[in-house]
């Protein structure tokens, strides 16, 4: 008898479901795959895409800041040439102004919009609200109050 039990556990591993991405093979017999196999799969698509745009828009404010940081140091820059020509008595020449200036000029350009492209992501992620955003928290009149509430639960 023994053997026959396992002969029975056997082929009952081996008739196990197989899954694959559309249908399940149970004893040779074919089945559309569960749902909830879809399911996960549409979270975890959702999930990477969140993460990527996470990543995304990181990496946006980090190039808006070295945008802004390089336009600070050209203003800067032209408000020293300024200073020095005008501690000598005389006036900023205009090929330096020039050069400064459109250096300022193309990093406010830069900084300015990488800093329109930050707002469509913030305006993204307002326009899509979550499951989790749209959850009512409001108490309810059968609910006891906060543990922190100077007012005592009402006597039953």
């Amino acid at each position: 008898m023994a053997y026959g039990v396992m002969t029975e556990a056997a082929d009952r591993k081996r008739r196990r479901s197989r899954i694959s991405s559309s249908t399940i093979t149970v004893d040779a017999r074919k089945v559309p795959a569960m749902p909830l196999w879809d399911k996960v799969k549409q979270e975890l698509d959702r999930a990477g895409q969140a993460a990527q745009g996470a990543l995304d828009e990181g990496k946006t404010r980090l190039d808006a800041l070295r945008a802004r940081q390089l336009a600070n140091k050209a203003a800067q820059a032209l408000g020293y040439a300024v200073y020095r020509a005008r501690q000598k008595g005389g006036d900023i020449d205009a090929d330096t102004y020039a050069r400064l200036s459109s250096t300022l000029a193309g990093h406010e350009a830069e900084a300015a919009g990488l800093e329109q492209r930050l707002d469509s992501f913030t305006e993204g992620r307002r326009a899509k609200p979550s499951d989790s955003d749209t959850t009512d928290f409001t108490a309810t009149a059968d609910a006891p109050p906060a543990p922190d509430s100077p007012e005592p639960p009402p006597a039953a």
